[in-house]
């Protein structure tokens, strides 16, 4: 029997090492319970047995006891989103320090070099991905050809501008705001004057990314699971920007000239090509290349992506005719949900959030949300409405993301060796191997 080694880390150096990591899930979307439950493994793993952890979206607690008595902290949320590639090296990370074999000085400075990093593609491919996802989403919507080279133009806006507020965080929240006011600006000024593009399926493109399907969506799971405090908060956050984003658009369209009591300019004399039956799904391929390219994706990452983003939109498009587009999102979910976790766990793709989150994009879209931006500016009484589907949207879609991770658990337990451990129910202790 070998002798335990003595641990090579002081209980303060665990401590600031957990709460950064537990800041970095928070800043990947991660839902609370899992981060509670993998700084509480990790903790485990070095030594300190009686770990407790609470976490928030915008805060963490953690208590160790090393021996020499608890030791207690509390720290802020995450300052600011991860990127694609980041999310990735946190979650390796993340299931590398679980087992205990790396010396918690080197995790903590793999885990500096991780959030210091910069884009895979530096600043002129992310630009170049955000206006090829912009153009992707315009040819699902609507592909004429003067609104997808219109949305390019506003894509390459909306992409200038994030690179240079993102960094000002006393700029950052109300980024949103800014460029939804400018598409809106943009696009109904251009209307006006002659050029034949349909304002409702313009203003969409540019301003997916802002969209905050999977905020809403864990949300929705967490409440679902019980976690009342993260759950509310996400969801108040999330509807608070999405009132952000329409104010943004209805002060873009005032400020061309657009009358609220409803003006001509909004339903121009738009004439589009014939659809192939097929250009939709190259739509939503150009939209996965735009993702990967902007939110700098990891290398092995963008067969995956595009697997997963092809599968569920094909679901949700098959299903749209028969539920309605509003339920459409709870089978792109059902199918991209456990599809990320057999990918990252059988076949050794990336972490999961990497390969469905590009999906949430993709079905949220701002396809319901934002299409109802014609009547919230026309009528208080028709705004509510598509108020109400947006809520409808987005519920179909958390019920099909919950789902889709019981069914992988379901089948993983049934047919394979590893087990998915999802919201509540992870904070159980793991069952002993007979």
């Amino acid at each position: 029997m070998t002798e335990k080694s003595e641990p090579t880390h002081s209980t303060d150096d665990l401590l600031d090492f957990l709460y950064r990591l537990g800041q970095a899930y928070l800043a990947c979307g991660e839902q609370t319970a899992h981060v509670e439950l993998q700084i509480r493994r990790i903790a485990t793993s070095y030594g300190a047995r009686r770990a407790r952890v609470v976490a928030f979206p915008t805060a963490i607690f953690i208590t160790l006891d090393g021996g020499e008595g608890e030791r207690v902290t509390l720290a802020e949320g995450p300052l600011r989103k991860l990127r694609l590639d980041q999310m990735a090296d946190v979650y390796n990370l993340g299931t590398e320090v679980q087992g205990g074999k790396i010396p918690i000085s080197e995790a903590s400075a793999r885990l500096t070099a991780i959030t210091r990093s910069p884009a895979r593609f530096g600043v002129l491919g992310t630009l170049l991905g955000h206006i090829v996802l912009s153009i992707g989403v315009a040819m699902i919507l609507n592909p004429v050809p003067e609104g997808i080279l219109f949305c390019a133009v506003l894509g390459a806006m909306v992409g200038v501008l994030k690179l240079v507020m993102n960094e000002k965080s006393l700029f950052s929240v109300t980024l949103p705001v800014l460029a939804a006011a400018m598409v809106s600006a943009m696009v109904f000024l251009a209307v006006r004057y002659g050029l034949p593009v349909d304002p409702i399926h313009v203003l969409i493109p540019p301003l997916v990314t802002f969209l905050p399907g999977a905020m809403l969506t864990f949300g929705m799971i967490e409440l679902a699971y019980g976690d009342m405090v993260s759950g509310s908060s996400r969801l108040i956050t999330g509807f608070v920007q999405l009132f952000l984003i329409a104010f943004g658009l209805a002060a873009g369209a005032m400020l061309a000239g657009f009358q609220l009591d409803g003006d001509p300019i909004l339903t121009p004399d738009v004439t589009g090509i014939a659809i192939l039956a097929w250009f939709p799904w190259i739509g939503a391929l150009v939209f996965g290349v735009g993702v990967f390219l902007h939110f700098s994706a990891p290398k092995n990452a963008l067969p995956w992506m595009l697997l997963v983003l092809i599968l569920a939109f094909t679901a949700q498009r098959l299903t749209a005719g028969v539920f309605g587009s509003q339920f459409s999102g709870f089978f792109g979910t059902l199918v991209a949900t456990p599809l990320g976790y057999l990918i990252h766990l059988k076949f050794k793709g990336p972490p999961p959030m990497v390969t469905f989150l590009p999906s949430f994009w993709l079905l949220v879209p701002g396809a319901l949300s934002l299409l109802s931006v014609k009547r919230m500016l026309s009528n208080t009484t028709e705004g509510m409405e598509g108020l109400v589907s947006t809520v409808f949207v987005f519920a179909s879609i958390a019920i099909g993301t919950l789902l889709g991770a019981s069914l992988y658990k379901f089948l993983s337990e049934r047919f394979g060796s590893w087990q998915l451990q999802i919201g509540r129910v992870g904070r159980s202790p793991e069952r002993k191997k007979k």
